[in-house]
């Protein structure tokens, strides 16, 4: 049970790509990571815009430049991510250990249920600095972007909680999976080899058999009489 644990098979089993693209968890990971490219990459192309009052660039969202660079930072965070943790998908049969395998989950699980706190974080922000933005040449020019790096916001706000759930999913299987099979062990180191049977020591009269050759031994040949002194 060692090498098939955490939702995957035995170690050093062959992966297919046509099932590993059609997993729920890699379609997953595919969205995420095209949501994030919809939210840092408006921001960085049209997030900026020139005030009124001179040529300064100022950020679309209420002027605030923290809410620019939370939306980068958050968005960056989210393509790096799902570009490693796809490859450590890829990676994943390859592990033989049941303990690295449970480390792997757990860093998938703890980083996507801090990712969707961030998401919904960010949506709120995002989508409260837009509000607050007065309307000028620069909040219709960059309009279009901005909303799209708040829809997205949200988009990942569900893709980040499915992948928390698929990830959660993944550790109580695997965690089933290591208590039985520690179970089996021990169940098995208990029991005894089995043997030949052993009777009860008491041997009835009719199981009794006598030694060969005790019907055809005499104690004296016939025509043999021993001499008497």
């Amino acid at each position: 049970m060692e090498g098939a644990s955490f939702g995957a098979g035995r170690a050093g089993a062959a992966l297919d790509p046509v099932s590993f693209a059609r997993r729920p968890q890699t379609l997953l990971r595919v969205a995420s990571w095209v949501f994030s490219i919809a939210v840092f990459g408006p921001i960085i192309n049209e997030g900026y815009v020139n005030t009124d009052s001179g040529p300064e660039l100022r950020c679309v969202f209420n002027g605030n430049a923290g809410a620019c660079r939370f939306g980068v930072a958050l968005g960056l965070g989210a393509f790096l991510a799902c570009t490693a943790f796809l490859l450590l998908d890829l990676r994943f049969q390859q592990i033989s250990s049941v303990r690295d395998r449970r480390r792997a989950v757990l860093l998938d699980l703890g980083f996507s249920g801090l990712w969707s706190f961030l998401w919904f974080v960010g949506f709120c922000f995002l989508t409260n600095q837009w509000q607050r933005t007065a309307p000028g040449p620069g909040t219709l020019q960059a309009g279009d972007a901005a909303r799209a790096a708040i829809a997205f916001s949200f988009f990942s706000i569900l893709s980040w909680v499915a992948l928390t759930v698929k990830a959660l999913q993944r550790f109580r299987l695997g965690t089933d999976m290591s208590l039985f099979a520690t179970e089996q062990q021990g169940a098995g180191a208990g029991q005894a080899y089995p043997g030949y049977p052993v009777g009860s020591g008491v041997e009835g009269t009719e199981t009794y058999q006598s030694p060969p050759f005790t019907e055809t031994l005499d104690t004296s040949p016939k025509g043999y009489q021993v001499p008497a002194y």
